[in-house]
């Protein structure tokens, strides 16, 4: 009798363990403090008791009610409408015996923010006035939701961590670069800012891009990664548990501060990245802008000269894959011999004031960079065109820092030129044709160009000049 009693009460606790596990459930990323983005239809998703009907009901639209049906595994996603932005609001979802709701809902923008250490670098690892930024930081507009440092072998649906307000004691912690930049925009579009900032220093693109896609690609397949014990290198881990879980949260855009780790496989980095934004898009749903930063100067100690390659592959990017944008922050290394920029503000606004135009359509400052449009010889002298939105150029020192040529005979120049408007004029006295022009195209050089609005040039190199 006494065992019969005990399987009754075991099968009533397995029944009703079942059945708790079965109650509405939703993903951290939707918890108290969240943003959603303004003026979409955002998915909502959770899990729940199959084949139950839930109804969604937002605060910001309390007369619009959403139902949806958990499917036979236990899931259920809806769209809700959402409006122009303001709160705080309550997210509810209600079954027959259960509901949850989420509190103090701002309606605003969202921006996913990922990379390698310097996006991660927070104020906690030391930037330019660390404590005096920590100090102002109290903004309870910006609203952070901070992934933590976690991989995973398969696609997760869940991370461990929540929504904050920004706050001396939040900001300290995460990404400075994804901080400075949500400030940037809540103070000049008067929104609410949400950012999901999921970055890992150390960490190659391969383990932020989808497993099967390195795994399948002839090129990325075969490039060799360095084993460290601090910081996975295994593909596919971060997408796993850093990206997929926030899949698909409703975003306006992302920025992307990463390449360091790259450098030894420059030549298929374009192609990696423009894998993963793909991927990443198709998961999200939808084209989303992606706007980077390209790698400072740095001494690596570096061979082949990888690093300037990788630079180069990120502007080759900007040709092959839709919707991109990238900044150049030459002009804000303080030591080359330091791989973290400290002026992380000034990064944060630059990606904010590339966001405010591109996204936003207000321009709010100087962003862009110049590019090497055409070089050409004319008379007596090389003219490199540069593009961009820009009226003239100017030197930060009497003489361009970071302008050679190499001539036929292989002999390697340092030249100066006289700056007429978009171009550069250098003289060939002494040279022998073809001639190749290179700007900063090594590991650590800051060049001295800059354009009217103080924009540095992008590193570049030039094909063989002949004379006509």
């Amino acid at each position: 009798m006494k065992s019969t009693t005990h399987l009754i009460l075991g099968m009533l606790a397995l029944t009703f363990g079942m059945e708790a596990k079965a109650q509405i459930q939703l993903p951290s990323v939707f918890s108290d403090g969240m943003v959603l983005q303004q003026n979409s239809k955002v998915a909502v998703w959770g899990w729940g008791n199959p084949s139950e009907t839930l109804m969604i009901l937002s605060g910001w639209n309390p007369g619009d009610t959403v139902r949806t049906v958990v499917d036979n595994q236990g899931r259920w996603k809806a769209e809700v409408p959402t409006g122009r932005a303001g709160g705080p609001y309550t997210l509810e979802v209600k079954g027959g015996n259960d509901s949850r709701k989420v509190s103090d809902v701002m309606l605003g923008e969202v921006w996913l923010c990922s990379g390698q250490s310097n996006m991660e670098w927070s104020a906690n690892m030391g930037i330019m006035n660390g404590e005096q930024e920590v100090k102002q930081a109290a903004c309870p507009s910006v609203r952070i939701f901070h992934n933590p440092k976690q991989g995973a072998d398969t696609p997760q649906t869940d991370c461990r961590t929540k929504w904050e307000v920004a706050t001396p004691e939040s900001m300290r912690k995460t990404s400075a670069t994804a901080y400075f930049f949500a400030r940037y925009l809540t103070e000049h579009l008067k929104v609410p800012v949400g950012i999901l900032v999921s970055a890992w220093g150390g960490t190659p693109a391969e383990v932020w891009t989808p497993a099967e896609i390195v795994e399948k690609d002839e090129i990325l397949s075969k490039n060799k990664l360095k084993d460290y014990p601090w910081w996975p290198i295994k593909p596919g881990v971060l997408y796993n548990q850093m990206i997929h879980p926030l899949v698909p949260y409703q975003i306006a855009g992302c920025i992307w501060y990463q390449g360091e780790s790259n450098h030894e496989n420059a030549p298929s980095y374009a192609r990696l990245v423009s894998k993963m934004v793909e991927a990443w898009r198709k998961d999200f749903g939808w084209d989303f802008p992606f706007y980077y930063v390209q790698i400072a100067p740095h001494t690596y100690g570096a061979k082949n000269n990888t690093p300037a390659l990788l630079r180069e592959q990120q502007e080759l990017m900007l040709g092959q894959v839709k919707n991109t944008a990238m900044i150049n922050i030459s002009d804000l290394v303080e030591n080359v011999k330091d791989i973290h920029p400290r002026n992380k503000r000034a990064i944060g606004e630059r990606l904010a004031c590339l966001a405010m135009d591109k996204v936003y359509g207000q321009f709010a400052g100087a962003y862009e960079s110049p590019r090497l449009h055409e070089a050409q010889v004319v008379k007596r002298n090389l003219e490199v065109t540069l593009e961009g939105n820009f009226n003239t150029l100017h030197s930060t020192t009497k003489k361009v820092t970071g302008l050679t040529v190499v001539d036929g005979t292989g002999k390697q120049v340092t030249v100066n030129a006289r700056l007429k408007g978009k171009t550069l004029q250098i003289p060939l006295r002494g040279l022998k044709a073809p001639y190749q022009v290179y700007y900063c195209f090594d590991e650590a050089t800051i060049g001295s160009l800059r354009t009217d609005a103080g924009m540095p040039v992008l590193p570049f190199r030039t094909e063989k000049i002949e004379v006509k």
